[in-house]
């Protein structure tokens, strides 16, 4: 097996040689470093033309009008040429024997009851610590099962291409984000993924990163959270979570003006039962959004 290397990215031209010398250094090259630069205005294009006449790695480029994270993320699924798949955000960068640790543990990945891997993700701040480690006794699981088990650091996943390709983002018109989570939940209905207790990434946030701007993102898109939260409720795992969930979905369909919205809920009767509810936390959320322009 081979590996690609997905990186998506919007004006950080300051902040990607970091990853390209990571990819660099690599003990490993079989693999490609595929680049959705999803409309920068910046010089991102002339580094990276200038990356591929370097020639030190296998690099793939492709520019596109801005169109948000899920977009892009789909195009590179869609170009991806290789078996599996590492999604690496602009600010982050892998550690020298990354490609080498993914490629050497992919041999158990043959079993088709597989996604792919799950790796640790340390970050600069706890230097080469994770803030949680996976349970001993499980070598294999869901995404959601691992966090059910009480793990609560953050993950790298490495996922089979051909499985990403069956599962993209949806494309919402007028807006630019879904949830990671969206997807992999549905992945997790079908397939466990291997567990590899090694950091293979490691982090840095940036103010502009998606993580420090949860708020913003909901207010931005709410029918991509709406749409999130009624496949939470379908796969909730009790009663409380589930009315928990649809409430949520109500919420953010209101707030995006989403039509049919009782029809269109996973759980027609839940809806009815849970629109008051609805609608009083979209006052919440209002309000919420309300502090963002203040």
């Amino acid at each position: 097996m081979m590996l690609t290397i997905f990186t998506p990215t919007y004006n950080r031209a300051y902040i990607l040689p970091q990853l390209y010398q990571s990819l660099c250094s690599q003990t490993d090259k079989n693999f490609e470093w595929l680049i959705v630069d999803d409309g920068s205005t910046d010089n991102t294009e002339d580094i990276i033309r200038a990356w591929i006449k370097e020639n030190a790695i296998s690099i793939r480029y492709f520019k596109q009008e801005n169109g948000g994270k899920m977009r892009a993320h789909n195009r590179g699924v869609k170009e991806a040429l290789y078996e599996l798949f590492l999604n690496v955000d602009s600010d982050d960068y892998i550690v020298n024997n990354t490609v080498e640790m993914i490629l050497q543990y992919s041999n158990k990945l043959i079993n088709n009851n597989l996604s792919g891997i799950i790796a640790y993700r340390g970050y600069e701040s706890y230097k080469n610590l994770v803030k949680c480690e996976f349970p001993e006794d499980k070598k294999k699981t869901t995404l959601s099962g691992l966090y059910k088990k009480g793990f609560t650091g953050e993950t790298s996943l490495i996922f089979k291409t051909i499985i990403l390709k069956q599962h993209l983002f949806p494309e919402i018109r007028g807006e630019k984000f879904v949830t990671e989570a969206y997807i992999y939940d549905k992945i997790d209905q079908k397939y466990e993924m291997l567990l590899l207790p090694e950091i293979i990434i490691r982090s840095k946030y940036l103010e502009d990163g998606y993580t420090q701007n949860d708020l913003l993102l909901k207010q931005s898109n709410p029918l991509g959270w709406s749409m999130f939260f009624n496949q939470r409720s379908l796969y909730a795992d009790n009663f409380k979570e589930k009315i928990r969930m649809t409430s949520y979905y109500i919420c953010y369909g209101l707030i995006g003006k989403k039509k049919n919205i009782i029809t269109s809920s996973f759980s027609p009767l839940f809806a009815i039962v849970c629109y008051p509810l609805g609608l009083w936390l979209k006052k919440g959320i209002i309000n919420e959004f309300s502090s963002l322009n203040n």
